[in-house]
């Protein structure tokens, strides 16, 4: 399942770097969704910088520089955003229901990546979990499969 999930990220709309500044590109609003995440907390992490590299990474197979140009246009989109709908609604325009609530457990793996959740981080995975139709049933028990793989307290 993780495989195909994989694949259909990889293949999204927008898969060329140059695509990366296109306010539409799914690869664009989960970068800024992560970077939001990332700083919610007003800290960030060498661990969750890496988390979020990490996770671009493996979902959609871009790595040196093609990497760095998806972050930088993941925070440029964030800096410049007044809400999360702008990122939410491409996400849920561009990806099936199962493919969302992979990203949501990739959105908790990021929280985790500095082994602890901050109330901040809890509300903003909660708010966009639900922007994007993940239900709550769904994005705890994806946020405790991030806990125990993070070695630490889901509840």
């Amino acid at each position: 399942m993780i495989d195909r999930l994989l694949a259909f990220l990889k293949d999204l709309p927008g898969g060329t770097v140059a695509a990366d500044n296109d306010r539409d590109n799914p690869r664009v609003a989960a970068a800024a969704l992560m970077v939001h995440l990332m700083d919610a907390d007003g800290l960030r992490l060498d661990a969750e910088v890496g988390s979020l590299r990490e996770a671009l990474t493996n979902l959609f197979g871009v790595t040196d520089g093609d990497l760095e140009r998806l972050v930088e246009a993941g925070e440029k989109a964030d800096s410049e955003a007044v809400d999360l709908y702008a990122f939410t609604s491409v996400i849920k325009r561009h990806l099936d229901a199962e493919a969302r609530g992979a990203l949501v457990g990739i959105l908790w793996d990021v929280v985790y990546a500095d082994g602890e959740r901050h109330e901040l981080e809890d509300n903003l995975v909660w708010r966009i979990a639900e922007l994007i139709g993940v239900d709550s049933r769904e994005r705890i028990e994806l946020r405790r499969r991030a806990a125990r793989a993070a070695g630490a307290s889901g509840d």
